[in-house]
C-alpha cells in the first residue's frame, strides 16, 4: 500500500481546522507528533524535563504554514537587490554604527580578523541593525513546521528544533527570549539553531550567548562563523574590475580561479579605473548580470560570504554594502537596466528547453545553480551568444523557437 499521503495528512487537517473548525482533530494529531517527537529529542540527549516544557500546550501555527506555503516569488534583478540592499539610508546607518560601536568592533576585528564594516553589512542585511529581528517564538515554529511543512524538509526542522531545545537546556536562551522569524533564524544576524549552537560565542562575558538581547555576542558570533568558514584576515571580499573586449566570457565561471596576477598578465583584467592587478589573492570573475554588466574579481571571502548565505546576489550586497560603508565609491560600469529578471517558471522552462536540446541541467527546479549555467554557456557557445551563463528573455525566446522548430522523432 502506497503510504505517501500519509505525509500530507498533517496539512489537510489543519487545512480543515482553518476552514471548518476542526481544531480538536488538528490537537490530538499534533499531540500524537509531539508524543513521537519526545522520543526523538531524548534519544538527542535532551531532559525529558526540558522538551515537556517547551512542549505543553503548544499548538502549531497556521501562520507559519501560509508563510511557508506562500512565500513571494523574488524576481527582482542584481541591480534592483542591490539598490535596496545597499541604500543611501542604509549606507548612512551603517557608518554611523560604525562609529557607535567602534570599541566593540575593534575588539571583535582583533580576535576574528572580520573587518567591521562587512559584520555591519550582514546586521544591515538581515534585520535592518536590529530592527527586524522576527517576532514568532522559534519553539513554536520549528514544531510546527516539523509537523506539517514541506514533506522534503521535516526531517531538517526537526534537526532545528532539537538543536533549539539543547540552547534552552544549556541556558542560553530562555524559552521567552528566543523568538525570530517564521523560519527559525534567531537574533540580530539570523542564525539558524545549529549555526547557533555551533558558531555562537559569548562576547559579552554574561556566561550566556544572546544573539537577541546582546549586539556584542551577535556580531561576535557572526565574525566568529565567517572566520571558520574561512574568512581572510583583512582581505577584501573582491573588486571590481574592467574586462578586455576579447575576453573569454566562458571563463567568468565560480570554478575557474587564477591568482590574482595571472588574470592582469594573461586574461587582461584591470581595476575598474584601468589600473594593473598586482594583489597576491587569487579568485573567479563574477558576471552577475552577464557580460553587459559589471564585472567582479570575487575572492576567498566572498566564498565566506556564501558560507552565511548561498546565493550570489547576497554575498555581493554584504560585500558592496561593507565596501560603501567603509566609504568606497559606487559602481563604475552601469547595469543593463532594460533586462528583466526571469521568474520562477520562466527558469523552470528554461531547463526544461535546454535539457530537449540536448543540453543537461540535471533537473528542473527554477534556480539557475553551476549544472544550469553550465548547460546554458554550453548552448550559447553554439547558439553565437558570450557564453556567460546569464540567462535572458531574449535567450528564453531563441531557445523555444529552436525546440519548436526541432524535427520531431518518429
Amino acid at each position: 500500500m502506497n503510504r505517501r499521503w500519509l505525509h500530507w495528512l498533517p496539512i489537510v487537517l489543519l487545512l480543515a481546522a482553518v476552514l471548518f473548525g476542526y481544531s480538536s482533530v488538528v490537537d490530538s494529531a499534533f499531540e500524537v507528533w509531539k508524543q513521537q517527537f519526545r522520543q526523538v529529542a531524548l534519544s538527542e540527549g535532551i531532559h525529558a524535563e526540558t522538551v515537556d516544557r517547551a512542549l505543553s500546550g503548544l499548538l502549531p501555527d497556521s501562520k507559519v504554514l501560509r508563510l511557508e506555503a506562500h512565500q513571494p516569488e523574488f524576481t527582482k534583478t542584481v541591480w534592483e537587490y542591490l539598490e535596496t540592499a545597499a541604500s543611501p539610508e542604509r549606507i548612512a546607518t551603517g557608518q554611523a554604527m560604525l562609529r557607535d560601536y567602534a570599541d566593540l568592533l575593534q575588539r571583535i576585528h582583533t580576535q576574528y580578523g572580520v573587518q567591521p564594516e562587512y559584520l555591519l553589512a550582514i546586521w544591515g542585511l538581515e534585520s535592518n541593525f536590529g530592527n527586524h529581528t522576527g517576532r514568532y517564538s522559534i519553539v513554536r515554529s520549528l514544531a510546527t513546521l516539523a509537523y506539517a511543512g514541506a514533506v522534503e524538509r521535516r526531517d531538517f526542522w526537526q534537526k532545528q528544533l532539537v538543536s533549539a531545545l539543547r540552547i534552552l537546556q544549556q541556558g542560553d536562551m530562555s524559552p521567552v527570549a528566543m523568538q525570530g522569524s517564521w523560519a527559525g533564524a534567531i537574533g540580530h544576524t539570523q542564525f539558524i539553531p545549529t549555526t547557533f549552537e555551533a558558531y555562537a560565542v559569548d562576547f559579552d562575558g554574561d556566561g550566556h550567548r544572546d544573539l537577541v538581547n546582546s549586539i556584542p555576542d551577535a556580531l561576535a558570533s557572526t565574525a566568529n562563523y565567517l572566520a571558520s568558514s574561512g574568512w581572510e584576515r583583512d582581505q577584501p571580499w573582491g573588486f571590481e574590475v574592467r574586462l578586455p573586449a576579447n575576453f573569454d566570457w566562458s571563463k567568468a565561471d565560480p570554478d575557474y580561479w587564477l591568482p590574482m596576477n595571472i588574470w592582469g598578465m594573461v586574461g587582461g583584467l584591470t581595476t575598474a579605473q584601468g589600473q594593473v592587478l598586482d594583489g597576491t589573492g587569487e579568485g573567479f570573475v563574477l558576471l552577475p548580470a552577464g557580460y553587459r554588466g559589471p564585472a567582479f574579481l570575487a575572492l576567498r571571502n566572498f566564498q565566506a560570504i556564501l558560507k552565511y548565505n548561498n546565493a550570489q546576489n547576497y554575498a555581493l550586497a554584504v560585500g558592496y554594502l561593507g565596501d560603501r560603508i567603509q566609504g568606497k565609491p559606487p559602481l563604475t560600469a552601469a547595469w543593463p537596466t532594460q533586462d528583466t529578471s526571469l521568474s520562477h517558471d520562466q527558469k523552470s522552462e528554461l531547463q526544461a528547453l535546454l535539457t530537449s536540446a540536448g543540453f543537461n541541467t540535471d533537473g528542473v527546479d527554477g534556480k539557475l545553480g553551476p549544472n544550469t549555467r553550465s548547460a546554458l554557456r554550453r548552448w550559447q557557445v553554439e547558439a553565437g551568444f558570450p557564453a556567460d551563463g546569464y540567462a535572458t528573455l531574449q535567450q528564453l525566446d531563441a531557445l523555444r523557437q529552436r525546440v519548436a522548430s526541432a524535427p520531431r522523432q518518429p
